[in-house]
């Protein structure tokens, strides 16, 4: 048996928050494998289902971000797992918006969920983290992850949660390079359909432009003017010389 969980905060408010995107992962696993409706159970809710025929069970800890470990460590401790059967998927500020990266123990990087997990379930367990990129400025940390997503983010967003269901059980197999190569193509396939279809150059900016650019520098140049004609010139002509011929 696998658990995986999704690091949130409970409630209408932070739905929408970048630091919630662990729990729309979860969320989305969850439709598209049809599993059975969520439920109140070990702290969190939980769903129930199968990915490659093996039971999986989907948790997001409704304790709030920075005790996410005491649920996590009461799901593990009632069906006897240990942290190589657990998947955590949470938000990323040291990757870039849309970039995911999996890794296995090592430290929780100021992350507030991974450390109430680390000191419930110990460190060795499997990570998904989903980049949502960095304000830029420590202070502006907290309003930052605490801050919705934005509609422009949903461009990149949903095209990868959506893979993210599509293949986790890649994932859960340990095909982590096929898996993360899935979700690239995803989102670049995403990110051509956003791109804006071009107008075509107006026909003086095509090649050529209706004309060479030889004669289009032909036709920039000063045309001379031309000598004179009518009666009085030509008396003139008869009476002084011509000077051009």
């Amino acid at each position: 048996m696998m658990l995986i969980a999704g690091l949130g905060n409970p409630g209408a408010k932070y739905e929408s928050n970048r630091h919630n995107v662990g729990f729309m992962a979860a969320d989305a696993i969850a439709r598209r494998h049809s599993f059975s409706p969520w439920s109140r159970k070990f702290r969190g809710e939980i769903a129930e289902g199968t990915l490659g025929g093996d039971k999986v069970l989907l948790l997001k800890p409704m304790t709030f971000m920075n005790a996410s470990g005491e649920a996590i460590g009461e799901a593990m401790r009632f069906y006897k797992l240990q942290p190589e059967n657990l998947f955590v998927l949470h938000d990323e500020l040291d990757l870039a918006p849309g970039r995911v990266r999996v890794k296995t123990g090592g430290s929780h990087g100021g992350h507030n969920g991974l450390k109430s997990a680390d000191s419930h379930c110990g460190n060795a367990y499997h990570r998904l983290r989903i980049g949502i990129g960095h304000p830029g400025d420590k202070a502006r940390v907290h309003n930052y992850v605490l801050g919705n997503f934005s509609k422009a983010d949903n461009d990149w967003l949903d095209p990868l949660l959506d893979a993210i269901a599509d293949h986790v059980e890649l994932l859960l197999d340990g095909q982590t390079s096929s898996f993360l190569n899935k979700l690239t193509l995803a989102t670049r396939e995403a990110d051509l359909t956003q791109q804006p279809a071009q107008e075509p150059a107006p026909k003086s900016a095509r090649k050529g432009g209706g004309q060479s650019h030889i004669r289009q520098a032909r036709t920039s140049r000063t045309i001379p003017a031309q000598p004179e004609r009518g009666p009085m010139a030509e008396m003139l002509r008869k009476l002084f010389g011509s000077k051009d011929g």
